[in-house]
């Protein structure tokens, strides 16, 4: 059985080999995978909706996907998200399209959005939506 810790282990590590620029949309208070990567050389950003009280070493912006400024985007090769709410999915497609970056999505439980888009099985289900 895979415990918490180690599914953002995996997630860094898979990220980690296929990317070198990254921004996590939905830090919240679990900076794990953003720290992971950084740890590994990744350059990684993270945005929230809710500014972040605490300090994790990582470059911070608060964003509204729902109407987001392209530019915390624009440059990075993936844009992830580890857990989000399904209906946010639509928004971080839009916003892979506009910025022409992948995305990732580590989804809560068994949620997926329309055909779940490509899976990646990396020790963890991955979907990639672009």
């Amino acid at each position: 059985m895979v415990c918490y810790k180690d599914i953002e282990a995996k997630i860094a590590d898979y990220l980690s080999d296929n990317y070198t620029s990254a921004v996590e949309i939905g830090i919240g208070r679990n900076p794990d995978v953003a720290a992971a990567l950084k740890e590994k050389g990744v350059d990684v950003s993270a945005v929230d909706i809710r500014n972040i009280a605490e300090d994790y070493g990582i470059e911070f912006h608060c964003d509204d996907i729902y109407s987001p400024n392209l530019s915390l985007y624009v440059g990075r090769e993936v844009i992830y998200s580890v857990r989000p709410g399904v209906e946010m999915v639509p928004s971080l497609i839009s916003i892979a399209d506009q910025t022409d970056s992948d995305l990732i999505v580590y989804h809560l439980g068994c949620e997926i959005y329309r055909d779940g888009g490509e899976i990646i099985d990396c020790g963890v289900i991955l979907h990639k939506y672009r």
